[in-house]
């Protein structure tokens, strides 16, 4: 795609045009924003501002054209967020100096209308991503961000290794003084790691240690050669100079015509641990070869009965929400009016509790076909502004003529408790750059919420973050390691971006297929990732399709691991990071058999157990079965049922109101399996107990 390129003439924005090279896109502009003339800094949350006077060099270097504007707002909305949840008022904060990129952009598109991507150099910055990619949404851009949570200590050696010339041009970290300005980053290198291992100080100053100029890079056509600069103190101190170099003449020196290709180091698709995965996943597939394969795929008959009713329940602070459903849809009913009359029952569900579609954690959406995919999304993100819930979307076998199905969790917001705090608790993961991280959303939706010390996931796909495609030709095992790798790069942001001081507790996992026959093969590769990382209720079940004709998707819900524990003695309540449970039973009467799964903290609420069943009859067994799958029963919010074809629903919803109170939502599957047995079951159910 055609791009510009956002300019702060540093080592990072610089470094990213190489990668956006390397990915095929195609650089026609350059952008900067700055301070007014006469000001050579300006305290700025989201730009580099030292080093103006050389923005126009880096641009003549690139030989594109450079649009540049002042900053005249300040930097008014602070927050990990930016922007209204509300879709309403989903715009941008009037005198914030994000919109100044706004203002930019959009001039930069008038003339070049045929740009599609913008530039970024963030590394570790959510707040800066999340404002430039709350732009690009605005404005139709794809964010391309490829240093986005790459190791530092890596990405430095890269750059140097790659022929880009840098210089300190600011110092502002402990350890850098005056002496270190004009130095390139080849000579500062070992300084700056000697300063990681000291005093924790970001290699790359992602922590404001320092800024950089570029003057010389592998897709540069000239060279800024400085010819005169002067050195600057802000302030002094023995702790850390603030001191920047201002450039009071440079010129450019014509270079050879730079290479159609160059040296750059890319990161591996998978790390290790990852491959690992991918490797146990192909020897089953080897060993499995030629031997007779299990029951393909069952597709669930349409029913006489099929339970339609909405499904509520409310626990403490949190609202479960199941069967979310057209009452009574028609063949003239177009697909987009049944998506907004579905959303409509859903928001008068929550408002009843006085909550919102944004109070929503995670939405689990059933279309019935993926055909359908691109109109469900496009009506869908009418309802959300920033920061949207996270999601799981499938095709399920609906009884026509429903197309979509809805279930949902949403945390309470207590009327006499403190809002604005439990508001704030809420951190959404919203990633929407094209990088070598993780994917970015294919549809309105965040990659995770945080709230309350919960972890809702989106379901992941195995895509190739840097191009969002599948991998080809399909291949399951690749598919499968990329799902792993996705999920846990996704909660380590999380944890990042809220503070970190947890580790982070896997609860419940569900695989979702294309085809019942893979499910020995993903568990084989479960079970090693399990062996690392603890024992999880785990749920394979095989429905009509997955976006992007996908062939694997994994789904998580974690805990931070975070517990309140009192004092015996004084009383008092403190935080502690705790391991969770794991526990299997099983409950066997003549024809009837039950298996369980259940991971559970001892010191709070938190838990979530599967169940299995051949039919819904066995469910009565749950009445003999273990006290601590009684209690996950009784204290579930919702329960996920996941059905075949040869189960009495009629009986199966009989069954569970006899049970518990819980909210259900009933998920048409094809297969139906768990982690311990090499055969496929008639029923699951997932119950969440937050």
């Amino acid at each position: 795609m055609k791009y510009v390129a956002l300019l702060s003439g540093g080592k990072d924005s610089c470094y990213n045009l190489l990668h956006c090279a390397k990915n095929g896109h195609a650089l026609v502009a350059a952008a900067s924003l700055g301070p007014e003339p006469g000001k050579e800094e300006l305290d700025s949350y989201m730009y580099q501002t030292v080093g103006q006077d050389a923005i126009e060099y880096v641009a003549r270097c690139l030989e594109v054209p450079l649009y540049r504007r002042v900053i005249s707002g300040t930097s008014l909305e602070q927050g990990s967020e930016y922007g209204s949840r509300a879709p309403s008022s989903s715009a941008g904060v009037k005198g914030d100096e994000t919109e100044d990129l706004y203002e930019l952009l959009l001039e930069v598109k008038r003339n070049h209308p045929d740009v599609e991507g913008v530039s970024v150099g963030a590394i570790l910055s959510n707040y800066q991503r999340v404002r430039v990619e709350h732009v690009c949404r605005r404005l139709g851009l794809t964010s391309l961000s490829y240093l986005w949570q790459r190791d530092q200590g890596e990405l430095l050696s890269e750059m140097v290794d790659a022929g880009l010339e840098a210089i300190l041009i600011k110092v502002a970290g402990i350890g850098l003084t005056t002496k270190h300005l004009g130095k390139t980053l080849a000579e500062m290198q070992p300084t700056l790691q000697k300063l990681n291992n000291l005093y924790g100080s970001h290699i790359c100053g992602e922590g404001g240690e320092y800024e950089t100029l570029t003057l010389d890079c592998p897709i540069f056509k000239h060279r800024i050669k400085l010819e005169q600069t002067e050195t600057v103190i802000h302030s002094d101190s023995d702790f850390a100079t603030v001191a920047f170099l201002r450039i009071t003449r440079a010129s450019l020196e014509r270079k050879a015509e730079p290479t159609a290709s160059f040296d750059l180091a890319v990161p591996p698709l998978l790390e290790d641990e990852f491959s690992a995965s991918l490797n146990a996943l192909a020897v089953s597939q080897a060993s499995a070869a030629g031997l007779e394969r299990r029951s393909e795929s069952i597709v669930p008959s349409n029913r006489v009965f099929w339970p339609s009713e909405l499904s509520a329940h409310k626990s403490d602070e949190w609202l479960g929400i199941g069967n979310v459903q057209h009452p009574s849809p028609s063949e003239t009913l177009s697909l987009e009016d049944e998506v907004s009359d579905c959303f409509e029952i859903l928001q008068e569900q929550l408002s009843q509790n006085a909550l919102s579609l944004s109070h929503c954690a995670i939405i689990n959406l059933y279309i019935s076909s993926m055909d359908a995919f691109a109109a469900v999304n496009a009506v869908y993100s009418k309802y959300f502004g920033t920061s949207p819930p996270a999601r799981a979307t499938v095709a399920v076998d609906l009884p026509g003529p429903h197309r979509v199905r809805i279930d949902c969790i949403a945390r309470i917001v207590p009327p006499n408790g403190d809002q604005k705090a439990q508001i704030d608790d809420r951190q959404a993961l919203h990633v929407q750059s094209l990088s070598y991280w993780a994917p970015a959303n294919i549809g309105p939706y965040s990659q995770a919420i945080k709230t309350a010390d919960r972890i809702f996931v989106s379901g992941q796909i195995g895509l190739i973050p840097s191009s969002l495609a599948l991998p080809h030709p399909q291949d399951l095992a690749m598919e499968t390691a990329l799902c792993f790798q996705h999920s846990a790069r996704v909660v380590d942001a999380v944890n990042a971006n809220s503070g970190g001081g947890w580790e982070g507790q896997m609860q419940s996992a569900v695989y979702w297929l294309v085809n019942g026959r893979d499910a020995r093969h993903v568990n084989r590769a479960r079970a090693l990732y399990d062996d690392k990382n603890g024992d999880v209720p785990s749920l394979f079940v095989a429905v009509k399709a997955l976006p992007k004709g996908a062939l694997v998707e994994k789904q998580i819900f974690v805990h931070t691991g975070r517990c309140a524990i009192r004092d015996e003695e004084d009383g008092e309540i403190t935080m502690e990071n705790r391991q969770a449970n794991f526990e299997t039973g099983r409950a066997d009467s003549d024809d009837s058999h039950l298996y369980w799964e259940i991971s559970n903290f001892a010191k709070n609420t938190s838990q979530c157990a599967i169940v299995w069943a051949k039919q819904s009859g066995d469910l009565g067994l749950a009445s003999k079965a273990l006290a601590t799958l009684q209690k996950a029963i009784a204290s579930a919010l919702l329960a996920r049922v996941y059905y075949t074809g040869d189960v009495d629903l009629e009986e199966l919803d009989a069954a569970l109101s006899r049970i518990g109170s819980f909210a259900k939502s009933y998920v048409p599957c094809r297969y139906v399996a768990s982690r311990e047995d090499d055969h496929s079951w008639g029923l699951a159910i997932q119950f969440h107990c937050v």
